[in-house]
């Protein structure tokens, strides 16, 4: 093209409606334009260190930085780069010609000696006029004898290209921020923060300003330039060259306010797709207050987004850190991610990734496993709920802790329960304890048969049980409270008090009357417990408890929520104070013996048991 004079041309789209779409429509945030414009910077850069290292650049790199400038009065920013530059042909290829991205054709010809290049739309340039109502390029191709010229558009499909004085190689685009955006991107708060959010880690210095010092209680800027990126961040390192204070200092900057991590996952894999990052297990405070959204996608050290709910499992969102790949596919504005199949081996590496991570600690650092389990074992019980594939790998490292601390893994708790704790049918009856204080008496008198009591207090258990009892052959779990313990593992069919119909509907009665009447439900049984145990027990079956810990965890079973609490008062016959209670019928002593059941349990609280209870001593 002869640019001795000013040409003038439209733009090559197919509607004369495309600029309209661009300023609305193309990125659902219009801050992301800035990242755009540095990305395509930074692949300018990268191209042109590639020539250097084949040969075809003769001379001197030069300062490689992208420099940012923005003036506020005069509502202009400029993103200024030393790399490939263009020349008047390719200006209008690649810029006038939407869509038509220099980056493809680029890849294809050096694809064994380019490191990294960002783009591959072809549409990031134009994301200036989401926030612009005029801009420029400026530029000066590397190739010998190349002329610099200047596009400019005022965000119509007309621009125009004429010859230029720019002498140094390389790009200079200039946006004049329209009236609308000023107030938001005029700012040079906001430039630096959309650069901090975006730019931190691309692998060029990024240099917004100087920097700046407190002297005679003002700031003043320096000479220094002000470098708002790592260029070598963390994870493009080999873990090798690493120490735990490398990690531990990536985290904080990451993550200022965050107590220190339990552990770090490095990820590093070429084949069959290019991955790195750190994934961190974050320590947390309260189990249910786990914050998602915490790691943070990058496509070759760009930032893309912190939601990577399709690229990595459900359970693994939990996790804080970095993944970085340039094999994720993402739609026009990076803002999305489309599902194939790179995705989902992506997806399936990193939990065999973390799988094999916390296997290794528990086989090498047993005790450094078990003081991190209580903290970590949300993690490992949201993964074997949800994933399959990380289910079949944690069976062998997932713990379960008893109520005198001390912790076994699932093989190791079979075989340590398996012979005192058969029932008569030959199942392996597992009991478990949610609350220490509440349910003492009944782990008590688990003990006492020589029972162990697991204890699990965590909010997903209740669904955590079933999958163990699919997971463990011949196993049956029960809440210690959930019936008396000679029924909970049964030895031998129990021989049950001899009670005629008109008695069984006299204790009923009895009982009945003796109990809180307003929401609850309670079901009478007369059994043979023995004269040294407790005279009344209060239970809720395992099946009618489970379904509600179900329900409240939003497990599909929200009808038990409107159902009314449900519990089973087991009256032992054999215990003298059932047997005087028998022969006289009193209310009163069968209100006390619902008190200090009630006590006793911790089942039933508020005001209602209060009033129950002060009640019933004023019986005495």
């Amino acid at each position: 093209m002869d640019t001795n004079t000013k040409t003038n041309g439209k733009i090559g789209v197919t509607t004369e409606n495309i600029f309209p779409v661009i300023k609305k429509f193309l990125y659902s945030d219009h801050e992301i334009f800035l990242r755009e414009l540095v990305a395509n910077a930074i692949d300018a850069t990268q191209k042109v260190k590639t020539l250097a290292s084949t040969g075809e650049l003769k001379g001197e790199l030069g300062d490689l930085s992208v420099r940012v400038e923005l003036d506020e009065a005069a509502h202009t920013l400029k993103i200024m780069d030393r790399g490939i530059g263009m020349t008047a042909e390719e200006v209008d290829k690649y810029i006038n010609q939407i869509a038509f991205s220099s980056a493809g054709e680029f890849l294809d010809k050096y694809k064994d000696k380019i490191g990294s290049i960002i783009g591959h739309f072809g549409l990031g340039f134009y994301s200036a006029f989401m926030v612009s109502d005029n801009v420029s390029i400026e530029t000066l191709s590397w190739k010998e004898g190349a002329k610099a010229v200047k596009w400019t558009c005022d965000g119509s499909p007309e621009y125009s290209l004429e010859e230029c004085d720019k002498s140094d190689r390389g790009t200079v685009i200039t946006l004049h921020i329209d009236d609308e955006s000023a107030e938001e991107f005029a700012s040079k708060s906001k430039i630096q923060a959309l650069l901090s959010k975006y730019c931190k880690f691309m692998p060029f210095p990024v240099v917004f300003g100087k920097q700046t010092q407190w002297k005679d209680g003002k700031e003043i800027e320096t000479a220094a330039d002000n470098v708002i990126n790592d260029i070598d961040p963390i994870w493009t390192k080999q873990p090798s060259n690493l120490s735990e204070e490398d990690y531990d200092k990536f985290y904080k900057a990451l993550y200022p306010m965050e107590e220190d991590p339990m552990f770090h996952i490095h990820l590093n894999v070429d084949f069959p797709f290019h991955l790195s990052g750190v994934l961190y297990f974050p320590k947390i405070k309260e189990r249910m207050a786990v914050d998602k959204n915490k790691i943070q996608l990058y496509c070759n050290q760009m930032f893309v987004t912190d939601h990577v709910d399709n690229i990595v499992p459900d359970f693994l969102t939990l996790l804080h850190g970095v993944i970085d790949s340039p094999d994720i596919p993402l739609n026009v504005s990076r803002s999305y991610l489309q599902s194939d199949a790179n995705v989902k081996k992506i997806s399936s590496f990193i939990t065999k990734k973390v799988a094999a991570k916390l296997e290794e600690i528990f086989k090498e650092n047993r005790s450094e496993f078990e003081q991190k389990w209580d903290n970590i074992k949300i993690f490992i019980e949201y993964g074997m709920l949800t994933n399959e594939e990380f289910c079949n790998k944690a069976v062998k490292f997932a713990l379960l802790k008893n109520e005198s601390g001390k912790y076994f893994s699932l093989d190791e708790y079979k075989t340590a329960v398996e012979l005192n704790q058969k029932d008569k049918d030959d199942n392996i009856i597992c009991l478990y304890a949610t609350d220490l204080q509440a349910q003492y008496s009944y782990i008590e008198a688990a003990k006492a048969k020589g029972y162990d009591v697991l204890y699990m207090d965590c909010e997903l258990d209740s669904h955590f049980v079933g999958l163990l009892e699919s997971k463990m052959e011949k196993c049956r779990f029960a809440r210690v409270d959930s019936d008396s313990v000679e029924n909970l593992i049964k030895k031998a069919d129990a021989i049950k008090p001899e009670l005629s119909d008109d008695d069984k509907k006299a204790l009923d009665e009895l009982f009945k009357a003796a109990l809180p009447a307003e929401g609850y439900e309670f079901t009478v049984e007369a059994q043979n417990l023995g004269e040294n145990e407790a005279p009344v027990l209060l239970t809720q079956t395992e099946f009618m408890r489970r379904y509600r810990d179900m329900a409240k965890m939003g497990g599909g079973y929200a009808f038990m929520g409107s159902m009314p609490e449900s519990y089973n008062v087991i009256v032992n016959m054999e215990h003298p104070l059932v047997k005087k209670l028998w022969d006289s019928k009193d209310p009163a002593l069968a209100k006390q013996l619902c008190s200090l059941a009630l006590l006793n349990t911790g089942l039933l609280k508020g005001k209602a048991l209060t009033d129950f209870i002060q009640d019933s001593y004023k019986l005495l």
